[in-house]
């Protein structure tokens, strides 16, 4: 026999092997695909997914992050100044496997509309309606709370008038406390104190950007932790025509709040709703002394101080959102949990 012939037969041999084996797969995968087309996803495949939504409240346009299944527990979160739901931007996708998370703007910040001051009163009552609309218009009926900053004094008239409602607090640098108010506020306290035009200057360095970038990397030990893009677009809404005058409206209404203090304490005495205080404790907006009180009406309350400054979620998101997995874990009941 030929051995060229030989080794020819083997090779072609060989060759329609290869090709058979080929076309099996290429077959079974195919095979595959149109079945998957064809299947039902997993509840689960898309809940992690954030959806923005624009809902009318009383004429108002009111945007809002959405993420987590319809039926599952709700976390509300509520931002402070000068941010927007934006600083919730990593949180909710690692909540929201378990949990519908919703992240309102307050008008005059973020995505929300920014009515004119003539025909819209942005004080903290509003807000706190608005909030209210929201979560009833989104059947929402039952929810955690988490407020920071500004989201606290909406948060907590929101608790107070509807104790049912709330299933727990989370507190992030929100003060209900006068210990929480300090050397910070001398100068907003003196425009409380006068309502002066003159006052109401001496503020306006506020909504600047050295103040904003100062808000976000005053008291961080490694800046370099903290996104640019945070104080870039938090500082381009501020510098809408007419934004600053919104935000010295609000730094005057801030005023209301103090007197309410006796108000949210004695629900919080009262309600004992499961809290998860975290606290960036170099923040000097709202001190570190601002926490501690919450113990005085909350025995049970789990206070956590972190090495941080105001926004503690750009440095520590990560352990923020295990510390709140942890404790809504534990204080939510069971038959509410998501599967």
């Amino acid at each position: 026999m030929n051995p060229l012939n030989s080794s020819r037969r083997i090779l072609l041999t060989g060759a329609a092997v290869i090709a058979t084996s080929l076309s099996l797969a290429l077959f079974n995968y195919s095979s595959s695909s149109i079945a998957q087309e064809g299947a039902k996803p997993e509840a689960s495949s898309n809940t992690t997914s954030v959806r923005y939504h624009t809902v009318s409240i009383d004429g108002v346009d009111v945007f809002y992050r959405e993420a987590g299944r319809k039926d599952a527990p709700a976390i509300l979160l509520l931002h402070g100044f000068p941010t927007s739901s934006h600083m919730y931007r990593n949180l909710i996708p690692a909540l929201a496997d378990k949990y519908r998370v919703i992240a309102p703007d307050y008008p005059g910040f973020g995505q929300s509309a920014m009515p004119d001051r003539a025909k819209f009163s942005y004080t903290f009552d509003n807000y706190a309606q608005l909030v209210e609309a929201l979560t009833e218009k989104l059947g929402v009926d039952r929810y955690a709370v988490y407020v920071m900053d500004y989201g606290a004094p909406v948060g907590f008239r929101l608790a107070a008038k509807h104790p049912e409602r709330v299933t727990a607090l989370i507190v992030q640098n929100g003060n209900a406390y006068v210990e929480g108010i300090q050397k910070f506020w001398e100068p907003i306290q003196k425009y409380w104190a006068s309502g002066s035009n003159e006052d109401r200057e001496a503020i306006r360095w506020l909504t600047s950007l050295k103040a904003t970038k100062w808000q976000y990397t005053h008291g961080v030990p490694d800046t370099t932790l903290v996104s640019p893009d945070s104080w870039t677009m938090d500082q381009a809404r501020l510098d809408r025509p007419g934004n600053q005058e919104i935000q010295l409206d609000l730094f005057y209404d801030y005023r209301t709040n103090i007197p309410l203090y006796p108000e949210w304490q004695a629900y919080l005495r009262k309600h004992q709703p499961p809290t998860l205080v975290v606290w960036g404790k170099k923040d000097q907006i709202f001190v570190v002394d601002g926490a501690h009180p919450y113990k005085r009406d909350l025995p049970n309350a789990e206070i956590h101080l972190i090495d941080t400054g105001h926004f503690a979620l750009e440095t520590h998101g990560q352990e923020i959102a295990g510390l709140i997995r942890d404790f809504l874990g534990r204080s939510l009941p069971v038959k509410n949990a998501a599967r």
